[in-house]
């Protein structure tokens, strides 16, 4: 059995990838809130923006910190199409959760799918990233710890959802964002946890690429995508303040001042 180790660069890959999450969190929350109060194309492009970021952002959180996962005594590659399909799934089934929200008319009930199938979905994409990892030989994982890892995704899931309909504010969502960071790398190291690698020296090289060719560039991609999103995001005003400016009258300068209409005398 290859001896594991999750953080062989210290803290460095935990705390970028945090971030990334965090990052993810604030844009996913700020896009949704504007398509809650938004309308039709308009409400469509925001939970599509919401749901590419927050996609994105557990997905780069993920292979961000699978950059210090080193396994003793073997190089680890990624099976290409795998890792990029593994990307697609985080994106779609954060979109349905969001969507769910977004659009039915029982917040509870919508909560409750949404906060599931995304969660169950965001498990889906952490064990098919993992899936992609090839080393010489095997995995193995342990059922319980793989159930409590899928737990804290559901809840992480539902969490995330109940803060998009309640949270509103620049302050509130910049509050919430590291919270829910926290649920999603709890997740992902607890799935971490649950995993056994088996080295067959016998075995041929694997195919594939290793991180640094591919995962890395890619997932630095993804997270400056992200980070500008949360940019630009943080610089615009929320929509209390909006609607404060959209309420206040618009005073261009003092009013004219309307001389009296003199009177003709008669005869004149």
């Amino acid at each position: 059995m290859g001896e594991i180790h999750h953080a062989v660069y210290g803290w460095v890959t935990p705390a970028i990838s945090y971030f990334v999450a965090c990052l993810g969190a604030f844009v996913a929350l700020r896009g949704t809130r504007w398509a809650l109060i938004s309308e039709r194309r308009t409400k469509r492009n925001w939970l599509l923006f919401a749901a590419a970021s927050l996609g994105t952002g557990i997905w780069s959180m993920h292979f961000i910190a699978m950059l210090g996962f080193a396994v003793s005594g073997a190089q680890i590659h990624y099976n290409v199409p795998l890792t990029v399909l593994s990307l697609l799934v985080a994106v779609a089934v954060v979109g349905l959760g969001l969507f769910t929200v977004g659009y039915s008319r029982n917040p509870l009930g919508s909560l409750l799918a949404g906060g599931a199938a995304t969660g169950l979905g965001v498990a889906a994409m952490h064990y098919m990233g993992m899936a992609a990892m090839v080393v010489p030989g095997h995995l193995s994982y342990d059922h319980v710890t793989v159930g409590i890892s899928v737990g804290i995704a559901i809840f992480a899931a539902t969490a995330a959802l109940w803060a998009a309909l309640n949270i509103k504010g620049t302050l509130a969502v910049l509050s919430a964002a590291p919270v829910m960071g926290v649920a999603v790398c709890a997740m992902h190291y607890t799935g971490m946890a649950a995993i056994s690698v088996h080295l067959s020296p016998d075995r041929p090289v694997p195919g594939g690429v290793v991180a640094l060719q591919f995962v890395f560039p890619l997932a630095v991609g993804l997270g400056c995508y992200v980070f500008f999103s949360a940019l630009a995001f943080a610089a615009a005003p929320s929509t209390e303040e909006q609607a404060q400016t959209q309420t206040q009258p618009v005073v261009v300068g003092p009013a004219p001042r309307l001389m009296p209409r003199q009177r003709v005398a008669p005869g004149r």
